[in-house]
């Protein structure tokens, strides 16, 4: 059952052409992936099939009766709501229904209370603000009644990707989701994503979530699209493939465009008259033979300044906020070539950690030495301004000329730009003109070309596309320098770091040697281990020695107690459903009758657990 038609889509900018005649279709359940590079238009394609756009040419069909739901990359919320408010008001045909229930209820007509009763039935919207809540605390987002326009910008996004996902759409679009998400609210947004059935396009750099999620994956390159029916991994395999297939067909045009120039410039009557045929042929064979690509990466470094044998030694730093404690008695010596990740939840305290290494903060207690021979890069998440009215090679330009590399040669400012992937065609566009993307890139180039011999990325892959982050990842793997990078992008993590710091919260870092798929594995084992023995202590107590163990006077009474507790909760919960399910509770009282009732389950759960427990030894 298709979806989604998009037939010979194209879309320009004035003389800029993001992508022209493009076909392509998605299919109900399948689970598909745009990739391409920054300021090719993965955004802008996505607005313009979710209907915030227009293209110039093409149509888009969209299956009729399909509930469609969008994340985009800087959604539009409102900021007087509070965060409830605002979800709720997103839930269209939910809120139009409940609406519809208290109307009924107040003109007294059981026909339309009838009705309207079936279809909250059919559409399971009893507990529906229990479901948003709970997708907001995974998304951690735990104030509900806070405005909108108190929210920081990544809290928005998850208010956002919250309003996309409770809806439970049949075709869900997604623009960069794991922006702004810890690692945590990642790995449950993928198994979320996995489990459901919606149909689901997205754009994400995200290469193991997408590796995980997406079982299709639509490739835009050269204003082409390519196909691939397969995760990332398939991808990158069957890219490899094309590309040496392409490579091959181009090395054989250029072949035979030897011959054909030859001909042209030795018979000029012949062009004249009957081999216009030839002459067309020659044009085409010609832009064939030019279209040869290449994914090797050149083997360079920039020239870092001189690193002296102190680094930086941090002694007993202390920092606490209040009565938020941000490192406690945190010591370390950093060494030549360290490769250090750091994660945690957000709040842990990542960035006042930077900052602290960096001079920028001070700590409450403890010393941190820097070595004299120190270059900070510090490559921020809020970025710099750059100059909109400079050309993107003026911006380069003005930190250098050229670029003096590890082995001593040196690149133009030309030549670098083309190597993070600033086509020629782009080195005099005007920086008000690059997307987001582009714009990222171009900071992070300004703070490695400065010959930094400690650098600092934090949460560089925001906003980068995948061909970026392998050029960076290719770049920091021949770095000379020392290097702390603090990111949520697993697969980024893996490929440049070799131990982490790992923020648990409450002051407490963990040095782990490993990079996170080892850490993951790791912590994982020891969670297992701690099942595993927990079921041999278990089944160490056999029925006689459970037997001879006695209750206290104490357990007695609180068995005996626990027994009428969870009768009185079983007869509240049955009382609770009849009234939610009659039809006849005005909605604020419906709320508090259904937040009452998920506390209930959670309550008999506990109180169960607690007198098997006790009935052991009875």
């Amino acid at each position: 059952m298709n979806y989604l038609q998009v037939d010979d889509i194209t879309k320009s900018f004035g003389d800029l052409e993001l992508f022209s005649n493009i076909t392509f279709s998605i299919d109900k359940d399948q689970k598909t992936a745009i990739i391409a590079k920054n300021g090719t238009g993965k955004t802008t394609l996505l607005n313009i099939i979710a209907k915030k756009d227009t293209a110039d040419s093409g149509k888009i069909l969209l299956r009729n009766n399909i509930k469609i739901s969008y994340l985009e990359q800087l959604p539009d919320i409102n900021e007087n709501n509070t965060v409830i408010d605002e979800v709720f008001s997103s839930s269209g045909d939910v809120a139009k229904l409940i609406s519809r229930y208290e109307k009924a209820i107040k003109d007294d007509n059981k026909k339309e209370l009838q009705k309207v009763i079936d279809e909250i039935d059919a559409e399971d919207a009893w507990d529906y603000e229990t479901k948003v809540k709970q997708i907001l605390t995974k998304l951690k987002i735990n104030d509900y009644n806070q405005a909108i326009k108190e929210l920081s910008g990544g809290q928005k996004k998850r208010v956002a990707l919250a309003n996309a996902l409770i809806n439970q759409p049949d075709f869900l679009i997604l623009d960069e989701p794991t922006n702004h998400l810890d690692i945590d609210m990642i790995e449950w947004l993928e198994e979320y994503l996995k489990s459901t059935k919606t149909t689901l396009l997205m754009v994400t750099h995200d290469r193991y979530f997408l590796d995980r999620v997406c079982n299709d994956i639509i490739e835009i390159d050269d204003q082409q699209v390519y196909r691939y029916k397969g995760n990332y991994s398939y991808y990158l395999t069957k890219r490899e493939e094309r590309i040496a297939i392409q490579n091959a067909q181009a090395e054989k045009a250029k072949n035979l465009l030897k011959k054909e120039t030859d001909w042209m410039s030795r018979m000029p009557q012949a062009r004249a008259t009957k081999a216009k045929y030839r002459i067309d042929a020659f044009y085409q064979l010609k832009d064939k033979a030019s279209q040869t690509k290449t994914d090797e990466q050149l083997n360079f470094n920039i020239k870092s300044s001189r690193l002296g044998k102190k680094i930086i030694e941090a002694k007993h730093i202390n920092k606490k906020y209040d009565d938020l404690t941000i490192l406690n008695d945190f010591s370390y010596n950093f060494n030549r070539n360290d490769r250090l990740g750091i994660i945690g939840k957000n709040g842990t305290g990542k960035s006042t950690f930077l900052n602290i290494i960096t001079g920028k903060l001070k700590c409450d207690s403890g010393v941190v030495e820097t070595g004299e021979t120190i270059v900070f890069g510090y490559y921020k998440q809020q970025g710099i301004e750059l100059d909109k009215d400079k050309c993107v090679i003026d911006v380069i330009k003005e930190i250098s000329e050229n670029i003096t590399l590890g082995n001593g040669n040196t690149m133009t400012a030309a030549q670098f730009l083309n190597y993070f992937l600033f086509s020629y065609d782009k080195h005099y566009t005007y920086v008000s003109k690059l997307s987001g993307g582009e714009k990222r890139r171009l900071y992070l180039m300004t703070v490695l070309m400065k010959n930094p011999n400690f650098l600092i990325l934090d949460e560089p892959t925001n906003d980068l596309d995948i061909m970026t982050l392998s050029v960076l990842e290719h770049y920091l793997q021949n770095f000379s320098g020392c290097l702390i990078v603090v990111s949520h992008d697993r697969y980024f993590m893996d490929n440049v770091v070799e131990h982490l710091f790992v923020f648990e919260g409450d002051g407490k870092i963990k040095d782990f040697p490993g990079n996170y798929s080892i850490y993951r594995e790791s912590f994982s084992n020891q969670k297992k281990k701690q099942k595993v023995e927990h079921k041999k202590n278990i089944k160490k107590i056999d029925v006689s020695e459970k037997k001879k163990i006695k209750l206290s006077y104490n357990e007695k009474r609180e068995f005996e107690v626990l027994e009428k507790e969870i009768q009185d909760l079983e007869e509240e919960k049955n009382n609770l459903e009849k009234e939610i399910s009659s039809g006849t509770v005005p909605q604020k009282e419906l709320i508090e009758k259904s937040n009452r009732l998920g506390d209930i389950f959670k309550i008999i759960d506990s109180k169960s657990n607690r007198w098997l427990d006790l009935s052991e030894f009875i």
